[in-house]
C-alpha cells in the first residue's frame, strides 16, 4: 500500500468509534452471507449479521463476567 494511502486509511480508522467499526464489519459479513450457496446457511448467516451493536455489547459483557 502506498504510504500516503496508508496514512489516510489509519486516520480514518482512528476517527471511527467502536459502533462505526462494528457496522462496517456487519456490512462485510452480510456481503459474505449473500455469497453462500445453501439457502439455510445464508439465512442463518444473515440473522447473525443483523444483531445490533447494543445487543453485541450486552452479550460480550455477559460473556466477560462469567
Amino acid at each position: 500500500m502506498h504510504p500516503v494511502a496508508l496514512l489516510a486509511a489509519s486516520s480514518l480508522l482512528a476517527a471511527c468509534t467502536a459502533p462505526d467499526l462494528y457496522t462496517v464489519g456487519q456490512g462485510w459479513q452480510k456481503e459474505q452471507c449473500h455469497r453462500l450457496a445453501d439457502p439455510a446457511e445464508r439465512e442463518r448467516c444473515l440473522r447473525s449479521s443483523a444483531r445490533s451493536y447494543e445487543d453485541y455489547k450486552a452479550e460480550a459483557g455477559r460473556a466477560k463476567s462469567r
